[in-house]
């Protein structure tokens, strides 16, 4: 997949292929979004924890939103801990960042965090190069599992990419432009995982959760490596 903002491409095929099978999915995923009774965004009930101000956690669903429900459980997590989250599907991304630098800059938001599973994984590199244009740099991203390879630039303090490396996960490439820590992490050695259930491992979503607490109250990130054995975790 090649997007707008030319961070993002499919393996293995043309280009012209490559957006014309996005063009495809993303109508299907419109039209079905439009049928199912499944909400497509989400916002924090309860208030912020002090210690948790200006921080806001924004997760992205991939296609039609029923293969990314993990999220919602982390996002009920992260709300019971005080932080606030916005959880949409990940064709809403570009409007995601254009209100997530409103917010940075007004002031109201300090700390912009960032997951996304599948499709929103996929998109996560365009939101932090919009992000970055746009003068709201991210804090911490977290990509579950992008099945198509990506690249990286712009500002993020701290990038991480869990893939399942003997499936079709991909790890993020460097460019030049990037400002920041990118972390590829090949979780394929985990219990129970895949690319349906990523989203929803409770060890997965232990790291996640362990990530995003680290920027929202302080203190060193823990180790991001889920795999038991050494040559499965991989940073580039």
């Amino acid at each position: 997949m090649k997007s707008s903002s030319g961070y993002t491409e499919f393996v293995g095929i043309g280009r012209a292929s490559g957006q014309w099978r996005l063009r495809s999915l993303q109508a299907v995923a419109v039209t079905l979004l439009l049928l199912m009774p499944i909400g497509s965004s989400a916002k924090a009930a309860v208030p912020a924890s002090p210690a948790a101000a200006g921080t806001h956690v924004y997760l992205l669903r991939g296609v039609l939103n029923i293969f990314s429900l993990g999220l919602d459980d982390i996002a009920a997590k992260l709300q019971a801990q005080g932080i606030p989250v916005t959880v949409v599907n990940y064709l809403s991304w570009s409007s995601l960042a254009d209100e997530a630098a409103a917010e940075y800059r007004s002031g109201r938001v300090r700390t912009i965090v960032m997951v996304g599973h599948y499709s929103g994984a996929t998109v996560l590199p365009d939101m932090v190069a919009r992000l970055d244009r746009l003068g709201a740099p991210v804090k911490l991203a977290i990509g579950l599992d992008s099945v198509f390879r990506t690249s990286l630039a712009g500002r993020v303090g701290r990038y991480i990419n869990f893939y399942i490396g003997n499936g079709n996960g991909e790890p993020v490439a460097r460019t030049n432009q990037l400002r920041g820590t990118l972390e590829n992490v090949n979780v394929q050695n985990v219990p129970g995982v895949g690319h349906i259930t990523i989203d929803k491992n409770e060890i997965i979503q232990r790291k996640v959760i362990s990530a995003i607490d680290a920027v929202a109250f302080g203190g060193r990130p823990r180790e991001a490596s889920a795999a038991p054995k050494p040559e499965a975790s991989m940073a580039r």
